[in-house]
């Protein structure tokens, strides 16, 4: 019986929007890993630090999503058998700073990829549309364990961005049959985010002070809320199922089945830094849009794709701590 390893044919085209960034780089690795043949989608004068090693295996082509026209030109070019969509305004407090440019990007910007795949619809298996868990917004009760078939109530543009996408995918499927499948994962963290989101911006922190840089005092924003956090490593595994073995027109959730405080969270950190750090919590920092907890089920995921989350909370911070303590000393 074969193996999801096997399920792709070997050499396929695969396009991946946004693959320079965080989750879209560990994406490359898996599928190289596995010999395909990947294509990437990177913004103007975007940086390819994440893809450094890899970026002599990979076809790049530099396009503004939101170029309605150079994005069909590139993909009908390129004919992808399968499509990952990854390209987005991903922060929820950029999303509020840059209202406007996050519904752009996420909304108009994800519209002229599905309405470029329209034209390779005879070939194109899947076509993977990466969506979040920020889509639910507030709903009651507050811990209650989330599913596919729960209500979306987003209250962040980053949220709302990615509802509609959610529903303008679903239409696509319906009316033209495109081969969509919606990836909502929860939040994940690893090597290579960015320190806008919170565990690299602690990472980073405590690497900056066990390095002599900066005097043992961290500040950070809302401790109290809760988070459904995996490892990215696990949630490409995911993406990679969702394409391969997902049901054109459903949703798959990629979660962990639990959530943790962002206070437990820092405590994790701070016990595997030798340095007494004192922490400062910053009152700007703390914003409305904050959803107080998520956490989702995996259910769904794990009996249609077979994905199994592996990798454990505590490797995953090391990991991280590991790599900002790597830039730093560079």
């Amino acid at each position: 019986m074969p193996t999801w390893k096997d399920c792709v044919k070997r050499k396929s085209k695969i396009l991946i929007t946004g693959i320079a960034g965080f989750a879209g780089s560990h994406l490359a690795e898996l599928l190289l890993s596995h010999d395909y043949e990947i294509y990437g989608l990177i913004a103007p004068n975007e940086p390819t630090d994440n893809i450094r090693q890899i970026i002599k295996n990979l076809e790049l082509k530099t396009v503004d999503i939101t170029d309605q026209s150079r994005v069909s030109r590139i993909i009908k070019a390129i004919k992808p058998e399968y499509i990952f969509h990854l390209a987005a305004m991903a922060s929820v407090g950029q999303s509020i700073q840059k209202e406007r440019l996050t519904y752009q990007v996420n909304i108009f910007g994800s519209l002229n990829i599905l309405e470029s795949a329209l034209s390779q619809k005879n070939t194109l298996k899947k076509l993977v549309f990466i969506s979040s868990s920020d889509c639910y917004g507030i709903f009651s009760p507050a811990n209650k364990l989330l599913k596919e078939t729960q209500l979306l109530n987003p209250i962040s543009p980053y949220g709302i961005s990615k509802a509609t996408m959610e529903y303008i995918a679903k239409y696509y499927f319906r009316q033209y049959n495109l081969p969509v499948v919606i990836a909502r994962s929860f939040n994940h963290t690893g090597p290579r985010q960015s320190d806008i989101f919170v565990v690299p911006s602690f990472c980073r922190q405590i690497a900056l002070i066990s390095a002599g840089l900066n005097k043992p005092e961290m500040v950070v924003g809302d401790l109290t809320v809760k988070r459904d956090l995996s490892d990215v490593r696990d949630i490409v595994k995911g993406y990679y199922l969702a394409g391969i073995k997902g049901k054109s027109g459903e949703i798959y959730q990629f979660s962990s089945n639990r959530a943790i405080s962002i206070e437990k969270l820092l405590k994790k950190l701070l016990k595997i830094s030798p340095i007494d750090i004192k922490v400062i919590i910053d009152k700007k920092r703390l914003r409305k849009s904050d959803i107080p907890i998520l956490k989702g089920s995996n259910s769904k995921a794990r009996k249609d794709l077979g994905w199994i989350p592996q990798i454990r909370l505590e490797k995953t911070l090391q990991d991280t701590l590991q790599y900002w303590r790597g830039l730093i000393r560079k």
